[in-house]
């Protein structure tokens, strides 16, 4: 039997369940997970947001191949006031280095954003007064390692905050009526999984 779960990963946790260093992992959730519930694809420590975990083999090959190009939101506060040419540049494809090898992004979506409400990161954002910060919506559909991170900095905006708001269709507003924690997991059916790829 599948079974799909969907947790908002807090800063500062691995995307694994096995410990390494002194880090926090999936294994400290608030959930008992069956042995054979691994992540579908993964969130950096620093990283915070949506996550899917699922046995089901299936689900985790059509998302994690590129080919299919399913779409993940960030939502990514930024050093300084984000510009609209800085977006244009991201959605038509920034150069960043992969493995010390230059790689070109591939089109994306990439808009200024109200700051959103979202749960105060633990621990928060060192702010410096005469450094003012934005926010903008990032969707991908290709994962590159630390890629929304490079893609900031290559257009002179570095990341100072990155939350996956969504994976496909589902989004952190679709859980919860008094609005999606760190730590929160929920479980869902395959239907809405789907909604995933779409």
């Amino acid at each position: 039997m599948f079974s799909y779960f969907l947790i908002y990963k807090p800063f500062g946790m691995l995307s694994q369940f096995t410990r390494e260093g002194d880090h926090a992992t999936l294994a400290d959730l608030d959930f008992n997970f069956a042995k054979d519930i691994y992540p579908v694809g993964r969130l950096d420590a620093d990283s915070e947001g949506l996550l899917l975990l699922t046995n089901d083999n299936y689900i985790k090959t059509k998302l994690l191949e590129p080919r299919n190009r399913h779409n993940r939101t960030y939502y990514v506060q930024v050093e300084g006031e984000i510009t609209s040419e800085a977006c244009q540049q991201m959605a038509d494809g920034v150069a960043i280095s992969i493995n010390g090898k230059s790689y070109l992004t591939l089109p994306a979506s990439a808009s200024p954003l109200e700051e959103p409400l979202l749960p105060e990161r633990n621990p928060p954002i060192r702010f410096r007064k005469n450094i003012p910060t934005s926010w903008v919506s990032i969707t991908l559909h290709e994962g590159k390692n630390r890629q929304v991170r490079r893609m900031t900095a290559a257009v002179g905006f570095p990341t100072l905050r990155l939350v996956r708001w969504a994976i496909g269709k589902i989004t952190l507003a679709d859980f919860g009526t008094d609005g999606a924690k760190p730590g929160d997991v929920w479980e869902v059916t395959g239907e809405e999984v789907r909604k995933l790829s779409l």
